[in-house]
C-alpha cells in the first residue's frame, strides 16, 4: 500500500484555478457556482448494478448543470449512455485484472473477487488508475465509487476528493477482513466528505471500517424523468418494440442480455388476464427471490422476473407457474414494463444500502413492496409516510418471511383499481420529492465543495 500511503503522508491539494469561487451559499447551480471539473471515478461497467446506474446518472446530473465531468470506467461501449457530454477514460489494466466484489463476466478482462487479490495486485490496481486519473488533473474534485478500490486510488492522486460508499464492498469485501479495513479507513481519513446511501450504511461503514470523519447520508436517486406513469395501450406496443431491438442472444448464453424471444413471450403473457408482480435485479440467493416464490405459490398472480446471475439455473428449476424470466433487461425495457405490472417486490435477504429499484417502480406508479431491512427499509418509510394509515403496512413485509409477503401480496391485489392506482401516485409523488437525481448530484456537490 505504499502508494496510498505516501500519498496521504505527502498530499496537498491540486490547484483548481479559478474554476471555484469562493461561496457562502452551497454551490447547487450554475447561478451559485462557475463551471467545476470532477473527475468520477467507477472502475465497472455503466448498466446492470445499482452503482453502474448511479455512475452514470451523476455524469448526466452534473453535465446538464453545465459542470467539466471526465468518467473513468471500465465499460467498453459508453455512446450507448446519455452521459451528459462526459469525457469517458478506459484506463489500462495490470494484467487485465479487475477487483470484484461478486463474480461476474467483463469482456475483455478477468475479473476476480477483491478478496483474492495479493497485496502486489492491489498497489498495480491503484497505481494504473491513479496515473490515469492524474492525466487528468487538475481538477476541482475526484468523486470516487467504492470505498475500496475507488477510496485509494482517489486518495493517491493528491486532489481534493470523495467516496461513495456503495455498500458491496462493506459487505462482500471488507467485512470480517481487517487488513482491508485498516486499508479503507487510511484512503477515508483524507477525504472532505464520505457519502452513504442511508443510515444502514453509515452502521455498516463504521462497524466494518472504523470511525470515519465527514460522512453524509444521501439516498441514491432514480431517474423520475424516464420512469413515470404510461398508459398500458402505449406502454405494451413501447415494449415489444424494444425487445425488438435486442441483440441476438442463441441460447441465452449472454447473461448480461436479454433472452432471445422476448418480444413474443412478453407479448403472449400479457395478453392473458390478471394481476402480475414484478422482481427486478440480480439472481442471487441473498436477493431472496426464492421467497418471493415460496409466496407465490398461495397468491393468484403471475410473476416477471428479470435479472441475472449464478442462481439463475436454481430460480428457472423451483419457479411456480406463471413466471416468466426474461434475462437482463436495460431502462429502455423496464420504463415500459413497469406500467403493466401491479406491484414490484424487493424480497432481498441481505442489507442492501438502498433500494433503486423500489425506487424506481415508485417513480412509474408502481406500489413497491419491500423486505423491510436495512436501506429498504428507509424506502418503506418514504412510502408509507405517503400511504394513508391504514394502507401503510403494504409498503414492507418481514425479511425471509414467505408468509407475511403472501399475505401483503393478497390484499394489495385485492385493492379496487382506483385505490391501487392512488397509492401508485402517491408513491410517485414521494419519489420525485425524495429520490430525483437531480437533487441528489446537487448535495452531493454542494457536501462536496462547500469550502
Amino acid at each position: 500500500m505504499g502508494v496510498l500511503v505516501a500519498a496521504l503522508r505527502g498530499r496537498s491539494r491540486i490547484p483548481s484555478g479559478s474554476s471555484l469561487p469562493h461561496l457562502s451559499a452551497p454551490p447547487w447551480t450554475r447561478s451559485t457556482l462557475a463551471r467545476v471539473r470532477i473527475l468520477l471515478w467507477h472502475g465497472y461497467l455503466l448498466s446492470g448494478t445499482g452503482s453502474n446506474i448511479y455512475t452514470r446518472a451523476l455524469a448526466r446530473e452534473w453535465g446538464r448543470a453545465g459542470h467539466d465531468v471526465v468518467l473513468f470506467c471500465q465499460e467498453p461501449e459508453p455512446e450507448r449512455f446519455d452521459l451528459g457530454d462526459a469525457e469517458v477514460v478506459r484506463p489500462d489494466l495490470p494484467d487485465r485484472l479487475l477487483p470484484v466484489f461478486v463474480l461476474d463476466r467483463y469482456a475483455g478482462l478477468e475479473p476476480r473477487l477483491l478478496t483474492e487479490f495479493t497485496p502486489e495486485e492491489r498497489e498495480r490496481y491503484v497505481a494504473a488508475n491513479v496515473a490515469a486519473v492524474r492525466n487528468r488533473l487538475p481538477a476541482d474534485l475526484v468523486f470516487a465509487n467504492h470505498v475500496v478500490m475507488g477510496g485509494p486510488v482517489a486518495a493517491a492522486t493528491g486532489a481534493r476528493f470523495a467516496v461513495k460508499a456503495h455498500g458491496s464492498e462493506l459487505e462482500y469485501a471488507i467485512r470480517d477482513r481487517p487488513e482491508l479495513g485498516v486499508w479503507a479507513r487510511e484512503s477515508l481519513a483524507g477525504a472532505d466528505s464520505v457519502f452513504v446511501g442511508s443510515a444502514h450504511i453509515r452502521a455498516v461503514l463504521e462497524e466494518v471500517v472504523g470511525a470515519v470523519p465527514n460522512v453524509h447520508e444521501v439516498p441514491p436517486g432514480v431517474d423520475v424523468e424516464g420512469f413515470e406513469p404510461e398508459p398500458r395501450e402505449r406502454a405494451l406496443p413501447a415494449l415489444l418494440e424494444e425487445c425488438k431491438r435486442d441483440p441476438p442472444n442463441p441460447g441465452n448464453r449472454e447473461e448480461r442480455l436479454p433472452y432471445e424471444g422476448n418480444a413474443e413471450r412478453l407479448e403472449r403473457f400479457f395478453a392473458e388476464p390478471g394481476p402480475v408482480v414484478l422482481y427486478v435485479g440480480k439472481l442471487l440467493y441473498n436477493k431472496g427471490v426464492h421467497v418471493l416464490f415460496e409466496a407465490l405459490r398461495s397468491v393468484n398472480a403471475r410473476a416477471v422476473v428479470v435479472g441475472f446471475g449464478d442462481y439463475r439455473d436454481e430460480l428457472e428449476r423451483i419457479a411456480p407457474l406463471g413466471v416468466l424470466f426474461t434475462g437482463a433487461l436495460e431502462h429502455r425495457h423496464l420504463v415500459h414494463l413497469l406500467p403493466l405490472v401491479d406491484v414490484e417486490v424487493v424480497p432481498s435477504i441481505f442489507p442492501e444500502a438502498f433500494g433503486m429499484v423500489a425506487a424506481e417502480a415508485a417513480a412509474a406508479g408502481v406500489p413497491p413492496l419491500v423486505a423491510r431491512h436495512s436501506g429498504l427499509a428507509e424506502i418503506a418509510a418514504g412510502i408509507e409516510a405517503a400511504y394513508p394509515e391504514r394502507y401503510r403496512r403494504l409498503a414492507s413485509f418481514r425479511s425471509g418471511d414467505a408468509v407475511q409477503l403472501a399475505e401483503r401480496l393478497r390484499e394489495l391485489l385485492a385493492l379496487p383499481a382506483d385505490v391501487r392506482q392512488e397509492l401508485g401516485r402517491r408513491a410517485r409523488r414521494t419519489a420525485v420529492e425524495r429520490w430525483s437525481w437531480g437533487s441528489v448530484a446537487k448535495r452531493l456537490l454542494s457536501l462536496s465543495l462547500v469550502l
